[in-house]
């Protein structure tokens, strides 16, 4: 039944991202806490990241081939992203489990908003790294990935204008880009709880295939729904939303 239940999950999470793109991986902690059965959170961040960081690297190998990912930068930001990530991360294992859910929580709620404020599409397509691009690049990096790292997220929602904030590049090349970051910080995440043998290998490969099919369905039916994206970015908001405030409900309300 676990088996069944994480590959059902993975499916959700990866259907999510197809469909509305960044902040769909919100959901793989909660629902391998509450739904796949998976008892320690910590064991649940280091899960899910790893969950997290290869979807990012098979839905990166698409944005490569349709030429969207602005290496130089990609790679800064990756790289200041993954020393912030394994700080990051050592902290997060040090934080009480029920106290760390609560905290997740509030990231959760974060999220939502996020999602449901309008991107803009402007931005240099053509952007070249610089020296001061690199410096404002190294410094965001470096935060936005010990926010990843502490929780077990993917941190696109922080990534992507992390990026057009310090390469001042479009939103299409900055989603491209962000999930070379997605994907490293989620592997030096899963890494650093694997150090520690906090992370569910077997459930993590079914949720990881899970994952797959689940993407795979959800880009077909964004191209057949894309009028409908901005609506649908709103209803999964507000499942954000909601699962946040049973976090906050559980771990303030009920012992462990």
């Amino acid at each position: 039944m676990q088996d069944i239940l994480a590959i059902l999950s993975g499916g959700l999470v990866g259907f999510s991202l197809g469909l509305i793109g960044g902040g769909g991986s919100i959901l793989a902690v909660p629902l391998l806490l509450y739904v796949v059965g998976v008892g320690d959170p910590h064991v649940a961040i280091g899960t899910s990241a790893l969950a997290v960081a290869a979807n990012a690297f098979v839905n990166l190998l698409s944005h490569w081939r349709a030429g969207t990912v602005k290496w130089p930068c990609a790679a800064t930001f990756a790289l200041a992203g993954i020393v912030g990530a394994a700080i990051g991360s050592t902290l997060g294992k040090m934080v009480d489990g029920r106290r760390l859910q609560f905290f997740f929580a509030l990231v959760m709620i974060a999220v939502g908003v996020a999602m449901l404020r309008p991107r803009a599409g402007g931005g240099n397509a053509d952007v070249r790294i610089t020296p001061a691009i690199a410096l404002r690049l190294v410094g965001i990096g470096l935060l936005v990935g010990a926010v990843s790292g502490f929780f077990g997220i993917g941190g696109g929602f922080l990534i992507v204008p992390g990026i057009m904030l310090g390469a001042g590049m479009s939103i299409l090349n900055a989603i491209g880009s962000s999930l070379f970051s997605v994907g490293a910080f989620g592997v030096t995440t899963a890494a650093n709880y694997a150090l520690s043998d906090l992370i569910d290998w077997r459930v993590a490969a079914i949720f990881i295939a899970g994952g797959v099919g689940g993407g795979i369905v959800g880009t077909r039916a964004a191209l057949r729904i894309a009028t409908d994206r901005r609506m649908m970015t709103h209803v999964f908001s507000a499942v954000i939303f909601a699962v946040a405030i049973y976090m906050l409900v559980r771990t303030s309300f009920f012992p462990a």
